[in-house]
């Protein structure tokens, strides 16, 4: 059994033993302390919290000890049921709440779940605001109110609406050039919340040949449910069978978006966020942000129209913090999630479909002819392992320093620059281990070099 706890939430196995995995007990422990920060940093007479949750199994039984957790520590309850990631969070705008829990684990297996906290902009706690939620749950600083304070629940199931209708509010979503193109689309959602929220938006969008593989949200999974290309050789299938101009496949949490060419191949879900940020900027010059691990290529189409591009450390809330802070309009992460803050601050693939779609309407191309514009990048994913008792920030400390004629970036772990290329290392909090991620113009490049730095590790250590 596994139990992750970090400043964004807290992530486990569901079942063991208290500590162990998420039991009920875990779920109630860390809900009541984000309940008692919440109270104690806003300080008002009534707090209110939106919930959500995936479809994954063991959904109904974690909402229902949030639910009454948050309702113990005195607050009122907004529950949405099923719903997106980016959903709830909309949720926590629209209702002017003080905060919310989303029950997903996202990309992870079946038998994961998470706690995924916001605050009352319907963003993810940063690190001091999730330190402090942590402590509460450490020392157990709880405090429940009694019987005549006992928070209050509504439910809202049909919220998932108001989203779609914030989505075709957008100005650059083009409905009518959505329509006129007559788009056949085949969508995997992995039998989670994608298969309520996609053909929806894409209805109200005026697709009428939507092909729907996996939609029932049953929490079944019938893949992996992270959308790599290895996991999605069935999508690809059926969009060539069934003659599909473009597919769209989701996580179980819907706040990352793949695409899939007509003819199989895949866009891939680095250039998700490239091909909507140039569409956007093409429109709306300014800035974009992604983390150091995305690929270079938003930087050339970013540079293409005149802005300026930058980059953030690895994670959401800090992708967020640099695009307020640099008054970016559009950013997100390689992953394939898109933040468009023109509707919200937060990763959605909703949000991501409707804007490449009218994209792709409005270029009169193939989807495969539409990637074959933006600049090709390959990406190597590697980790090195070390023994126990290894100085690993020591280790970061030398490889900046021995390349440092070259652009180093050290705000999350050490990033080098080349000319052509870049690598990322990143150390592991709970193991030795770097994370070491290269990319460059051909596959053997990236792969080189990713082992040219493994080289240089080893006769270090």
């Amino acid at each position: 059994m596994t139990l992750i706890k970090s400043i964004s939430g807290i992530r486990g196995t569901i079942g063991g033993q208290p500590g162990e995995g998420l039991s009920p007990i875990d779920v109630v422990r860390f809900t009541s302390a984000y309940g008692m920060w919440l109270k104690a940093s806003l300080n008002k007479p009534k707090t209110t919290v939106v919930v959500g949750r995936d479809a994954r199994i063991s959904g109904e039984m974690v909402k229902n000890l949030v639910i009454g957790a948050l309702q113990g520590v005195g607050i009122d309850v907004i529950h949405l049921g099923l719903a997106t990631t980016p959903t709830t969070e909309l949720g926590v705008i629209n209702y002017k709440a003080d905060g919310g829990i989303i029950i997903t684990a996202s990309h992870n297996p079946k038998q994961w779940n998470a706690l995924k906290l916001l605050n009352n902009r319907g963003e993810f706690l940063n690190a001091e605001e999730g330190a402090r939620v942590l402590e509460i749950a450490d020392r157990q600083l709880f405090e429940y109110c009694d019987v005549d304070a006992i928070g209050k629940v509504s439910d809202r199931p049909d919220f998932l609406r108001n989203h779609i209708d914030a989505v075709l509010a957008m100005e650059l979503v083009d409905v009518e050039a959505i329509r006129k193109a007559g788009f056949k689309v085949a969508v995997d959602a992995v039998n989670s919340v994608g298969g309520l929220a996609i053909p929806a938006l894409l209805k109200a969008l005026g697709v009428k040949q939507v092909v729907e593989l996996y939609c029932e949200p049953t929490g079944l999974f019938p893949h992996n449910p992270e959308p790599l290309p290895e996991h999605l050789t069935e999508i690809a299938g059926v969009v060539k069978k069934e003659k599909a101009d473009v597919g769209f496949v989701v996580d179980p949490d819907v706040d990352r978006l793949a695409i899939i060419n007509e003819d199989g191949s895949m866009f891939g879900e680095e250039y998700t966020l490239v091909a909507v940020a140039d569409y956007i900027l093409s429109h709306q010059p300014g800035n974009s942000v992604s983390n150091l691990s995305s690929t270079r290529a938003l930087r050339d189409v970013t540079e293409a129209h005149g802005g300026n591009y930058y980059a953030a450390a690895v994670g959401e809330v800090n992708v967020v913090a640099k695009m307020q802070l640099v008054k970016a309009v559009i950013g997100g992460e390689g992953n394939g999630g898109v933040i468009y803050p023109a509707c919200h601050s937060g990763r959605d693939a909703l949000v991501g479909i409707a804007l490449f779609l009218s994209h792709l309407a409005k270029s009169g191309v193939k989807c495969s002819d539409l990637r074959k514009k933006y600049p090709t990048y390959f990406m190597s994913k590697n980790k090195i392992e070390l023994t126990p008792g290894v100085d690993v920030d020591l280790i970061l400390k030398q490889i900046e320093a021995k390349y440092n004629t070259e652009k180093v970036t050290t705000i999350d772990g050490v990033k080098i620059d080349f000319a052509d290329s870049w690598v990322h290392l990143r150390k592991s909090n709970t193991e030795p281990i770097i994370r070491i991620y290269s990319e460059a113009k051909s596959e053997l490049q990236a792969k080189q070099l990713a082992n040219d730095i493994i080289e240089v590790i080893h006769k270090m250590v």
